[in-house]
C-alpha cells in the first residue's frame, strides 16, 4: 500500500477508475457468434456467457486456467453463540480441503479447476462487531491486498469463496448495515442455527449494526467494522480480477456480501462478475437482486467453500467451448438461412 494518505486511500482510487469491458473483443465475439451452425440465440444464456468472458478477458471466449479461491477467516461475534459449531471448525476444514476431503475438492476435480485456499490468521478472529470494529483500517486494507494475490499466479476465471464459522451473522450484517431492512430479513440458518441459536444471531446482527451506525455511510467503512477477513480478502481479490482482466464468478451469501461493498462504492464494479448460483441461505436471493444479478443456477445449495461458483464455472467453461469450436456455417458446409 502507499506510503502516505490512509490505508484506505489506494482502495478509493481503485474503485473510482475501474478499466471497463474490450470492446473490440466484444465485437468479435459478436461477430463468430453470428456465423456458428446455430439459429441467433437458440443457445441463450450461453451466448451472453461467451459475450461476457469476451469484453472481460478482452480476447476470445475462453477458459484454460480456472481457479476456484477459498478465503478463511475467524470470527470473534460467535463468542455469543450464534452457530452450533465452534470457530475450531474453520481450521479443521481448511485441513480437509488440503486433503482433498470436501465438496469442493471433488468439483474441482469433476470440472479441471484449480483450488487454493488462503488461511487468514485463523488463530486471531476478528473484533466481536457488536462492541467494536471487526478490523483496524490499516488491518482491513492489509488484507484486501493479501487478497488481490490469489490472482498474481495467472488464471482467465476466478471462482471466490470462502469458509469461516460465523460469516453468515456477518454477512447478514453487511447487508443490513448496506441496504436497511431488518435483521430477520437477512439472518438465515447458516450452518444450522435455530431457535435459541437464531435468535442470538439475530441479536448478535442488530446490536452490531446498531453500534456502529454512525459510520455506516462509507462501504469500506461497512467492510472494516462489521466484516471479516475473509470477506475483505475476497473484494480485494474480486478487484484485482478487473484490474488484470479476469472475469469472476461469486460463490453464496457470503460471498456476495463481499461483493455488496465493491458494488456500493462504485455502481460498476461488478460488471465483470456473474452470481455462480443462489444459495438455500433465505437473505442470499434478496442481495443478488440488490446487486441487479441474475445466478446461474439454483440447486438450494448453502454449503459455502466456494461450491456454487465451481459448478456454475462448468457452464462458462461450456459457453466458451461452444463459441470457440463449433463449426461455422461456411466451414461445415452447411446452409444459412436465406436473405431476400
Amino acid at each position: 500500500m502507499g506510503v502516505t494518505g490512509l490505508p484506505f486511500d489506494d482502495f478509493r482510487a481503485l474503485l473510482r477508475d475501474l478499466p471497463g469491458p474490450d470492446t473490440a473483443a466484444l465485437v468479435a465475439a459478436r461477430d463468430r457468434d453470428r456465423t456458428l451452425t446455430k439459429p441467433p440465440g437458440a443457445l441463450g444464456r450461453l451466448e451472453e456467457i461467451a459475450m461476457w468472458l469476451a469484453a472481460w478477458s478482452g480476447r476470445s471466449p475462453a477458459v484454460n486456467r480456472p481457479l476456484v479461491a477459498i478465503f478463511a477467516g475467524n470470527h470473534g461475534v460467535t463468542r455469543h453463540g450464534i452457530t452450533p459449531f465452534p470457530s475450531s471448525v474453520t481450521q479443521q476444514m481448511v485441513e480437509n480441503f488440503a486433503a482433498g476431503g470436501a465438496a469442493i475438492n471433488q468439483i474441482c476435480i469433476t470440472y479441471d479447476l484449480g483450488l487454493k485456499i488462503f488461511d487468514l490468521a485463523l488463530d486471531y478472529p476478528t473484533g466481536d462487531i457488536t462492541c467494536e470494529a471487526a478490523l483496524s483500517e490499516r488491518d482491513c486494507a492489509a488484507t484486501m491486498a493479501f487478497g488481490m494475490e490469489a490472482v498474481a499466479g495467472g488464471t482467465d476465471l476466478l471462482c471466490i469463496g470462502e469458509m469461516g464459522i460465523g460469516n453468515t451473522t456477518i454477512a447478514a450484517a453487511i447487508n443490513l448495515a448496506l441496504y436497511g431492512g431488518t435483521a430477520e430479513e437477512w439472518v438465515g440458518p447458516g450452518t444450522g442455527s435455530e431457535g435459541e441459536i437464531l435468535a442470538r444471531k439475530i441479536n448478535a446482527v442488530k446490536t452490531g449494526v446498531a453500534f456502529h451506525k454512525d459510520h455506516l455511510s462509507d462501504p469500506l467503512e461497512v467492510l472494516r467494522r462489521v466484516g471479516g477477513r475473509e470477506i475483505a480478502a475476497m473484494a480485494g481479490a474480486i478487484l484485482a480480477a478487473r484490474m488484470q482482466k479476469v472475469p469472476v464468478l461469486i460463490d453464496g451469501y457470503v460471498a456476495t456480501s463481499a461483493a455488496a461493498i465493491l458494488k456500493a462504492a462504485n455502481p460498476a464494479a461488478l460488471d465483470h462478475c456473474l452470481i455462480g448460483h443462489v444459495s438455500g441461505e433465505p437473505g442470499h436471493m434478496k442481495a443478488i437482486e440488490k446487486l441487479g444479478k441474475t445466478p446461474l443456477l439454483a440447486l438450494g445449495m448453502r454449503l459455502g467453500e466456494g461450491t456454487g461458483a465451481a459448478l456454475a464455472a462448468g457452464i462458462v467453461k461450456a459457453a466458451a467451448a461452444c463459441h470457440s469450436g463449433m463449426a461455422t456455417f461456411e466451414s461445415a458446409g452447411v446452409s444459412n438461412k436465406t436473405h431476400d
